[in-house]
């Protein structure tokens, strides 16, 4: 789209005639509030410098430290039969006086190692004068140093270390830093000129580029990509799944759907299948070319002046385990929210929303949450924290009512304030918004400016007063439009504040919820690297159609490979009334996700549509609260892991081939496996990986490998490992009250001799593991750990 406007913009210029010097930058100027910024221009630009990394020009194995020698490049271009190609060709220095600058710098480079399976790797394009401060996006502000696990050596060529999990190699000319597992498979490598001689395609190697027009200076970290390789994660990314062949723009961005590129939670994390993963540890503008344009090659351009690349080594659970342990693992949120999430866009009233109440219980729809949207202000979407006192009589005595009947209260909100905000006057006053170089707001609505600690305290007040008078969940809507062109009350600019704004923002409503209720969780919409320690997110704002179901998982699917344990999504999608054959068949992939809300255009009471739909609607939801114990168990290992709960399959089985293609299916924890009815149908094709599979609806066994399966009257396909418990509880009507004192072990057996599952019950801090051994053609449990407190009956289903 936007290459077609520059076009239509060069060619209004040259109708009407007009001679004017347009530089390509003007042209290119052309964006609108907060569209993505794509820094890999700056990498094609003729006007820019370019420096490409080229021999190590010192070393120190001790520290790890040591400078990289780079040689400067221009572009030029050069014809043949009637094609111009341009390339970086070696030129000569352009400053004055020529005594005072270096033509070819050697500049900061280090390698530090977090953990046996973790390096860290750091080149600079320049001398960095700023303050070291602590990183809001890991664990303690650091990274801890564990160089005690590797071994160096001296090589022929340069240098080695070694772990237990693998090994990196420095070449100091021509400079390469190369990655190996334990068995010493090279899994990627920095490239360099030399290593893209054999190609006519002109392919820019590890390199930075200084900026004509400001003197700025941005890294592009390329690294090397195998002939078989696929790259997963980059966030809630709802295009394809595989990113190889993609260019991918991380900048957190009101996407205004699930089926565009652009992201609500971009992450800076990815992961191969080759065996390890990326972290780039920044918060500026980033776009990753994995292969798009040369397909051997992995372009992370960072508009930051460093590059700060943590490389893990594994399989995917060893990465996302070692990932989370760096960036931060997700809480475990509290039983209630579990359950399900009644909602609409909005409940205006105390008394609307008792009638919710009433009509989930009487027409036996299990729910434990109660969502007031934008509606339960005065007016509304004008956020003040205050309940109308038109239309909420007494707002404290029906969340405690609510309450009492099992249902806790979500509120929404957002950081924005319009102008006719009963808060704005006192917002601008105290100086509580992001400015602009001028000193005033850059739009028209004050932004909370969430680096300014005044602004958090001020800001945190107001959502501890909704919490203290019962509130469950803040619902942390929006955060994805920090002011690009701010001035952040912490000197900087939004250049770099803009993608950590949703972190900061879900952090200040995370503590100050933990803070009143002993609970961290939130229900918020943006992310960047560092939110899951916030739990809990949902996926934005999804048509009502098939493409965008279909769309909503592969973005759960990417997120859960960023390192997310708790996704959701609005059941049936957001924007218009759901029909009604797709609400069915989406209802019970939300069922089967780790939180479950629906949310969208009314209606969304199951009862508002056919009889027949709500009896399919309470038959999905049903199951759901039967499964709690499963769910809950799987949550509390999934967290204590890094690990998704909606999981894509290849995190289970990543030496199945077949898993890494699939990404219309997904593993519900780690033992049940889901496959949505994307269209109106009855049945569709299912990928199984080798073993056998146990129908949950119909009980028939399937082998590995690709079949045809029915749905059962549950709209959804839902196969269970061989060999696995499934701990169900009796049904009721909230999380509150069930009966966790005694609970059925349905064990799902083929050929199976023995059997396991995870355990978590409430007001009980070990997660157990419970296991059941054949005897004769029954079951019987080796040990229970819950003897006082929980009985087990045991149910063979085979």
């Amino acid at each position: 789209m936007k290459n077609t406007f520059n076009k239509q913009l060069l060619l209004t210029f040259l109708t009407i005639g007009c001679f004017i010097s347009i530089t390509s930058a003007q042209i290119q100027n052309t964006n609108v509030l907060n569209e993505p910024p794509d820094i890999s221009k700056d990498f094609e630009d003729f006007r820019n410098t370019y420096y490409l990394a080229d021999e190590l020009a010192s070393f120190n194995p001790e520290t790890g430290e040591g400078t990289i020698k780079y040689l400067r490049h221009n572009f030029a271009t050069r014809q043949a039969f009637n094609n111009m190609l341009s390339r970086l060709v070696p030129a000569p220095a352009n400053e004055f006086p020529t005594t005072e600058y270096a033509d070819s710098p050697e500049l900061p480079f280090s390698i530090e190692f977090i953990s046996d399976r973790t390096i860290r790797i750091k080149t600079s394009s320049g001398p960095q004068f700023k303050n070291q401060e602590a990183s809001l996006m890991l664990v303690n502000g650091v990274a801890k140093d564990a160089r005690n696990l590797w071994n160096y050596s001296k090589t022929s060529e340069g240098h080695k270390y070694t772990s237990s999990k693998g090994s990196v190699v420095i070449t100091e000319k021509p400079w390469h830093v190369s990655i190996y597992n334990a068995e010493g498979k090279l899994l990627t490598s920095t490239l360099h000129l030399d290593d893209v001689k054999s190609t006519y395609t002109p392919v820019t190697p590890f390199s930075f580029v200084r900026r004509a027009d400001d003197y700025s200076r941005s890294m592009d970290a390329v690294f090397s990509m195998s002939p078989e390789e696929k790259i997963f994660g980059c966030g809630e990314s709802f295009t394809q799944f595989n990113k190889r062949g993609q260019k991918v723009i991380l900048w957190t961005d009101d996407a205004n759907g699930v089926q565009n590129e652009t992201m609500y939670k971009p992450i800076p994390f990815y992961m191969s299948s080759r065996g390890y993963g990326v972290f780039m540890h920044h918060s500026t503008p980033i776009t990753v070319d994995f292969g798009k344009y040369f397909n051997g090659a992995n372009s992370m351009m960072i508009g930051d002046d460093e590059a700060d690349l943590f490389v893990f080594i594994g399989e995917p659970k060893e990465i996302l385990d070692e990932y989370t342990d760096l960036t931060g693992k997700a809480e475990m949120p509290p039983l209630w929210s579990f359950g399900f999430w009644m909602s609409r866009i909005t409940y205006f009233s105390e008394t609307e929303g008792r009638e919710i109440a009433k009509n989930l219980r009487k027409h036996k729809i299990p729910s434990d949450v109660i969502h007031f949207d934008t509606g339960w202000f005065e007016v509304d979407w004008r956020n003040n924290y205050e309940f109308s006192k038109n239309r909420f009589n007494n707002p404290i005595d029906m969340i405690a009512d609510m309450k009492e009947d099992g249902f806790n209260v979500c509120l929404w909100q957002l950081p924005y304030f319009t102008p006719r905000n009963t808060l704005f006057n006192e917002i601008i006053e105290k100086g509580l918004a992001v400015k602009d170089k001028k000193g005033n707001i850059p739009y028209e609505d004050a932004t909370l400016d969430f680096t300014n600690p005044e602004t958090v305290t001020w800001y945190q007040n107001k959502i501890a007063s909704l919490l203290k008078q019962g509130v469950g969940v803040i619902k942390v809507d929006f955060g994805e439009a920090g002011p690009a062109s701010g001035i952040y009350n912490n000197g900087k600019t939004g250049f770099y504040e803009h993608n950590l704004y949703p972190l900061r923002y879900n952090k200040a409503v995370s503590e100050i919820t933990k803070e009143v209720t002993g609970n961290s969780i939130i229900w918020a919409r943006s992310a960047w690297s560092g939110s899951q320690k916030y739990p809990l997110h949902w996926g934005g704002d999804a048509a009502t159609t098939n493409t965008a179901m279909a769309a909503t998982l592969r973005g759960g699917l990417s997120f859960g490979l960023s390192g997310f344990t708790f996704w959701s999504h609005d059941v049936g999608g957001f924007v218009t009334k759901s029909p009604e054959d797709l609400y069915r068949r989406w209802t019970p992939f939300g069922m089967l996700t780790s939180h479950v809300r629906s949310h969208g255009e009314p209606p969304t009471e199951p009862w508002e549509y056919s009889k027949e739909f709500l009896v399919d609607f309470r038959n999905a939801d049903n199951l759901r609260y039967q499964l709690m114990p499963y769910i809950y168990g799987q949550a509390k290992h999934s967290s204590e892991n890094g690990l998704p709960m909606l999981r894509a399959m290849f995190v289970e089985f990543p030496n199945d081939p077949g898993s890494w293609l699939i990404d219309d299916q997904y593993l519900f924890g780690s033992d049940i496996l889901v496959a949505p009815l994307f269209e109106n149908v009855t049945e569709r094709n299912v990928y199984l990986p080798k073993g056998k599979w146990i129908d949950y609806q119909t009980n028939k066994v399937y082998e590995g490998g690709w079949h045809t399966i029915k749905a059962g009257n549950i709209p959804i396909i839902m196969l269970v490992k061989d060999g696995t418990i499934l701990p169900h509880i009796k049904l009721a009507q909230s999380t509150k009250d069930m009966d966790w004192s005694s609970l059925e072990l349905k064990v799902f057996a083929a050929d199976a001799t023995t059997a396991s599952c995870k355990l978590f019950v409430p007001n009980d801090p070990n997660l157990y593991n419970l296991q059941v051994v054949k005897k004769g053609n029954s079951f019987e449990l080796i040990n229970n750990p819950l003897e006082d407190n929980t009985k087990f009956k045991i149910s063979t289903i085979k």
